[in-house]
């Protein structure tokens, strides 16, 4: 195996390593479910930056297996899920939602826009998987916040679902800027050897 090999693999393991470490560290966990944790997703987005979307999906997967985990571990299976209902929330909500993180790279050749549009784009997509989950397995209804309710499954889940997400996006996205305006940073991001 070629030292370059070798060298992108450890830095996806690091990576990987770091988003879950990360991801325990919450922020802010919203009372009703859904929680804003410490920039848990911008390691795989900067990963993919360096290594592009193939290699940016790759450790997004890998991400996905222990959110996989984890989600089992907060009680998935007690949730009276049936079987297929199961299979379909493991797919939209863990497998499909944290693998799509790996394409932040999609425009990583394009400057701090890019870095911007690729992170943004990546976790709109994750987003979407949450929100199309909410919509077709969960089909949630009811109160939100302290006497706001709503009978509209699209508009719950779309509010569920962004009240997390959106300041998850908007944090990576300043997080990857961030580290685009630091040279150093900027420099070991945009060198794959």
């Amino acid at each position: 195996m070629k030292k370059t090999n070798i060298k992108m693999l450890v830095e996806g393991a690091v990576m990987v390593a770091l988003a879950i470490v990360l991801s325990f560290i919450r922020v802010y966990k919203l009372p009703w479910g859904g929680s804003i944790t410490l920039l848990s997703m911008l390691p795989i987005c900067l990963y993919s930056i360096k290594y592009g979307v193939g290699k940016g999906l790759c450790a997004g997967f890998v991400f996905a297996l222990f959110q996989f985990i984890q989600g089992i571990t907060d009680g998935l299976f007690g949730w009276g899920l049936s079987i297929g209902m199961l299979l379909a929330c493991i797919f939209l909500d863990y497998l499909l939602a944290y693998t799509v993180i790996g394409f932040a790279g999609i425009a990583r050749k394009g400057g701090a826009v890019g870095w911007i549009f690729g992170t943004i784009f990546a976790l709109l997509l994750r987003f979407g998987c949450h929100f199309l989950s909410g919509v077709v397995i969960w089909k949630s209804f009811g109160e939100l916040w302290n006497g706001f309710s709503t009978d509209n499954t699209y508009l719950y889940s779309l509010l569920y679902n962004g009240a997390y997400m959106l300041p998850e996006i908007i944090f990576t996205a300043i997080g990857a800027f961030a580290l685009f305006k630091i040279p150093q940073a900027r420099k070991l991001l945009t060198s794959e050897e």
